[in-house]
Parts: structure tokens; C-alpha cells; sequence
């Protein structure tokens, strides 16, 4: 039997092929750390969190220190921000089901995403493809479209 090096073409220094698995005698291994969530943890508010990329303040680690400090103050940037912290909510309920109190913010976030996207389809129509579509109508490409809009809500 042939080593490794003769049947299997060599890519970069290591000297190993694809699929074979094998790393280099100087290879570090990594020690992940991954931060213990809590019940009932400190959250963001949701516009915050969508900012952040998390809903909680523990498991915010920036990137190299970059934080990113950009608001979206529409409509559509709100529901995007609930929607967001319902995600995160949902995930952490995944694992902690008995805390009460993200239960009645999860609950909270969600009644308030149903007044907002109703209230926001009103005034814009649908937010998903799928729901421009009725029985007698096709409403998805109708203009206007959110972004036709200027700040004071009139048509450019």
C-alpha cells in the first residue's frame, strides 16, 4: 500500500488531498467557549436587538469589537425588529421553557407584530408574495411599493 502523498494530490502546505481528513502536526485545535444562557436573562428591546444581532446582552460578543449602531425608524424596520426579537424569543424558549417572563414577551411581541402588519398591509399590501394572491386577484406587483414613498408618506 502507497502513503497518502503518492495516491492523493497535494493541496497547499499541508500536503493533504481533499476528503482525507487530515491535518498538519502543527494544527492548533480550538477550545470553543459558548456562554451559558440563564432564566429569565436581560434582553434587548427588539429595535435594539435587531440592531445588535441578538436579543440578549449575554451572548453579545462584537466582531473584532464593531458594533453596529444603526436604527431603522419605518414601519417596515419596526416589524423586521419584532419579528427579529420573536426569533431569538422562540429560540431561547427551545431551551427554557419554564420562564414566565419571556413566555409574556414572546406573547407581547407577537400581539403587537399581528397589530403591526396588519396596519402596515393596510397601508402598503402584503408583506409576502404568498399573501398578494386571493381567489379573484393577483395584488403582489401593485404599486406602490414601500420604498416609493417619501418620509411624509406621499408619492415621490
Amino acid at each position: 500500500m502507497s502513503d497518502l502523498s503518492t495516491t492523493i494530490p497535494a493541496t497547499g502546505p499541508i500536503g493533504c488531498g481533499d476528503n482525507t481528513g487530515c491535518l498538519p502536526a502543527c494544527a492548533p485545535l480550538a477550545n470553543p467557549y459558548v456562554p451559558f444562557q440563564r432564566e429569565s436573562a436581560e434582553k434587548y428591546e427588539a429595535s435594539n436587538a435587531l440592531i445588535r444581532g441578538t436579543l440578549f446582552p449575554g451572548l453579545d460578543l462584537p466582531f473584532m469589537g464593531l458594533v453596529n449602531q444603526t436604527e431603522i425608524h419605518t414601519p417596515l424596520g419596526e416589524l423586521m425588529a419584532l419579528n427579529f426579537a420573536m426569533q431569538e424569543l422562540g429560540l431561547y424558549l427551545d431551551t427554557h421553557q419554564n420562564d414566565a417572563e419571556a413566555r409574556e414577551l414572546f406573547r407581547q411581541y407577537s400581539a403587537l407584530y399581528r397589530e403591526g402588519r396588519t396596519a402596515y398591509e393596510a397601508q402598503y399590501g402584503p408583506l409576502q408574495q404568498m399573501d398578494g394572491a386571493t381567489e379573484k386577484q393577483y395584488t403582489w406587483l401593485q404599486d406602490p411599493w414601500p420604498w416609493d414613498y417619501v418620509e411624509d408618506g406621499g408619492d415621490d
